[in-house]
């Protein structure tokens, strides 16, 4: 007889591991306990040597879907020959001071929950908050660690017998699952038109999909915040939402029942259904069907359209299809999808509260779907695409292409799931970026990251980025010693970090002050990059960081950078050829100005038969002629987002734009595969840095365009030059440097088309090619890097 303890230390709370311990030492007749800890889960478990080795490769072996065990640690001791256990036993949590685990994410309703949501003769029937220890909210409703229902916001809700008989029996699906309840005892959801009459004695679930079917729009209280949800085949109400929301063509997200409905308007992969029905259910880009059924102001000049199933109890009641048992036979009209787009303002953040809600939200819903049960964190739903890339070892069979995830926004129900760094951190809180900010918090070799929190450009957005990140410090018990900020002085990013942390410079020792790293900004993104691909700390890659704006060690915008670099420092190799941003800000949103400068430097002179020319009055000319010529608010970027913002006014796709990147990407969409021609780019100067000039893309686009060459094949031969300018400058880096690895980051690379054939190039030419696949590469994965880098001076 032996006693063995057992250490586990990973995502091991509210995944269902107690019960999965419990069962699994039971079934082996051994004799023990398990225990939640602040830092992971504690066993001790008795029986003979065998038993116990067959029970310790067990707990790994079979683990719940949703675990992940990062360490195992066991030591075995002597019983004295006698059992002196008369059973298995879960033992009540143990806070421990200090000590920290990660935290499991919002999961998706699990195939059990959802029989049962529909099956008349269970108790739960139709009820709104069905879940178990297989999925339901985690990240949203936990106030403290460890991860029981007291630090939860599903403490104020007592259970019922029935519910406490499930939750305390460890054979039951539902045995310590936290938000467990039941209509009886648990939330309840309501209906109120917009106005301070409550409706009552209704079935509200089918008076809002009344309400839905009838153009209205309803703003939902969803997992993790509100949506604004409309009928999405109908152009009436989600022109309305457009003008209400001050939303002019940015896309938005739909929610549709299951893939099928989902095929009816979009193509759907393979890989794109796994993701759809992962347990994250993000939004998922799709390529949209012709002549689909889906209102064309969804998404105005764009093939693609962002799309989720649902992922709570409410929203498969509110999307049931006829073919369910909870199908409304007297809306026979209801929406093959729903818009659920973020209950906010545009560039606020989303609303959670109620009362927030009724007030925030009072111009743009028709009526308030809501429930009392509390969100204590906001997290907007993720936006993930699938991308086909030549495969190489470990993807696929057999060679050919394979599909990838690739994440553009990392929120619900995949933060705060940590990102498991190459090498040990001190305490560190990276501030991130300015625009899609995350901040991220490390301890040991756990990067956690933090869900969107948004632009930081309003006081709503940065009072939620000041709040999450005391949120993150208690929740992982981080006082930082370390704080890595961009190195732009204005971000308010920056400003918070200087004004909130007595900072001091790593060179002065001595004094309790939190030293202070300010970042570059592409530094910071290929280190995201080499951090989520593991990436060891003293290895140098070619980092290859395409962005549209980044403030340079010069003072200068950057974004069209290679760099040689490992974690603590970089050297800029190559870069585009600065030309002036006639008006700064100004000129991001029109983006005609970036062209006429463009021009300016290629030596074209702006006739009118250009439509980037034609689209600025004649004194607005003179305005830009005199702050190229000057520099005045014209600073000079080396930005490839800018170059393709010139591109596309130029040839006449936008000569504004009022989303960002919204030019670029309307460029991208007339593409066409199989055309290999390209522009030819020239290289300014060999010399070290490598000047990159699009001089001689911008004469050739504009010859081709007076030459009525269709706009596709413009595009295409433009991305397939800035493709191959990649490839080629690559090759003459690595015969200098003599590296073989290539990390490709920053916003520019959201554009699959240039992604896909950059590391096609890169990859024929034998490169190592390094992307992301964990966080994103725009400026959400930047607190990543800066917190590496910060941890490797």
């Amino acid at each position: 007889m032996m006693l063995r303890r057992i250490h586990i230390t990973g995502v091991v709370q509210g995944v269902g591991f107690r019960p999965f311990v419990y069962q699994l030492a039971t079934r082996a007749r051994l004799g023990g306990w398990v225990a939640n800890t602040s830092s992971g889960v504690d066993i001790e478990v008795e029986g003979d040597a065998a038993a116990l080795d067959a029970f310790t490769r067990a707990l790994s072996d079979e683990k719940p879907t949703l675990a992940r065990i990062d360490s195992l640690q066991s030591q075995d001791g002597s019983s004295n020959g006698a059992a002196h256990f008369a059973g298995f036993e879960i033992r009540a949590s143990v806070p421990q001071a200090g000590a920290f685990q990660p935290i499991s994410p919002d999961i998706s309703i699990c195939p059990d929950c959802l029989r049962e949501l529909f099956d008349p003769h269970d108790r739960r029937y139709r009820y709104p908050f069905i879940n178990c220890t297989n999925c339901g909210p985690r990240f949203t409703i936990i106030r403290d660690i460890p991860y029981d229902r007291p630090l939860t916001t599903m403490r104020d809700f007592a259970m019922c017998d029935d519910c406490a008989r499930e939750y305390h029996d460890p054979l039951n699906r539902r045995f310590h699952a936290q938000p467990v309840a039941c209509a009886k005892c648990g939330p309840k959801i309501w209906l109120e038109p917009n106005s301070e009459f409550k409706i009552r004695n209704y079935d509200f679930i089918e008076q809002t999909r009344r309400i839905l079917a009838a153009g209205h729009i309803v703003a939902i209280k969803g997992l993790g915040g509100f949506h604004l949800a409309c009928d999405a085949t109908n152009d009436k109400a989600v022109m309305k939402l457009r003008e209400r929301k001050g939303r002019v063509d940015k896309p938005f997200a739909l929610m549709a029942y299951d893939v099928a409905a989902v095929e009816s308007f979009c193509f759907v992969s393979n890989a794109e259904r796994v993701l759809l029905e992962s347990h994250a259910r993000p939004i998922v880009l799709l390529r949209r069907r012709p002549n689909a059924p889906i209102s064309e102001h969804i998404a105005p000049h764009n093939d693609f359209l962002g799309v989720m199933l649902p992922y709570t109890p409410l929203h498969y009641l509110l999307m049931a299809d006829g073919k369910s048992a909870n199908a409304d036979p007297g809306i026979p009209n209801f929406p093959t999808a729903l818009v659920m787009t973020s209950g906010n303002y545009s560039e606020e953040p989303i609303a959670t509260d109620n009362a927030d809600a009724r007030e925030r939200l009072a111009n743009l819903a028709d009526y308030f779907l809501l429930h009392d049960r509390d969100i204590e964190t906001r997290a907007d739903d993720s936006v993930v695409r699938v991308i086909s890339l030549p495969s190489e070892a470990g993807e696929g069979q057999g060679g050919g292409w394979v599909g990838v995830e690739y994440p553009l926004r990392r929120s619900r129900g995949y933060a705060p799931y940590p990102v498991k760094l190459p090498f040990a951190t001190r305490p560190t809180l990276a501030v991130g970026a300015e625009l899609k900010n995350t901040f991220c918090v490390t301890r040991e070799r756990y990067a956690f990251l933090s869900q969107h929190i948004g632009d930081l450009e309003n006081f709503p957005t940065l009072e939620s980025f000041e709040q999450q990140i005391e949120h993150f410090k208690r929740l992982f018990r981080i006082e930082p010693e370390i704080i890595a900020h961009d190195l732009h002085p204005e971000y308010l990013s920056t400003k918070y970090a200087k004004t909130n942390y007595e900072l001091r410079t790593p060179a002065l020792a001595g004094g309790a002050r939190v030293a202070n790293y300010a970042i570059q900004h592409h530094h910071a993104h290929i280190a995201s990059c080499m951090a989520e691909n593991n990436v060891p700390r003293d290895e140098r890659v070619i980092g290859i960081a395409l962005d549209g704006t980044g403030y340079g060690t010069d003072g200068k915008i950057w974004g069209g950078e290679f760099l040689i670099t490992n974690y603590a420092h970089f050297t800029r190799a190559a870069h585009l050829a600065y030309v002036p941003l006639p008006g700064g800000d100004v000129g991001i949103k029109r983006v005609y100005r970036g062209a006429l400068a463009h021009l300016h430097h290629a030596g074209i002179t702006w006739d009118d038969d250009l439509p980037c020319v034609a689209a600025c009055n004649e004194t607005e000319r003179g305005v830009i002629r005199h702050q190229i010529e000057t520099g005045f608010n014209a600073p000079l970027t080396s930005s490839m987002g800018r170059l393709f913002d010139a591109i596309a006014a130029i040839i006449g796709v936008r000569a504004t734009i009022n989303y960002e990147a919204q030019a670029a990407i309307e460029l991208e969409h007339l593409v066409v595969e199989d055309l290999e021609a390209a522009y030819q780019v020239s290289i300014a100067n060999y010399q070290f840095p490598i000047e990159i000039d699009p001089a001689s893309v911008i004469r050739a686009t504009v010859a081709d365009y007076r030459k009525r060459v269709p706009p596709w094949v413009i595009a295409s031969k433009f991305h397939n030059a800035v493709a191959l300018m990649l490839r080629d400058v690559a090759v003459m880096l690595r015969e200098r440097e003599g590296l073989n690895r290539v990390a490709l980051s920053g916003g520019v690379f959201q554009n699959v088309t240039l992604l896909t054939r950059a590391v096609a190039l890169l990859r024929d030419a034998n490169f190592d090619v390094l992307i992301h696949r964990l966080v994103p590469p725009n400026d959400a994965g930047i607190s990543l890097g800066q917190a590496a880098i910060a941890n490797a001076i």
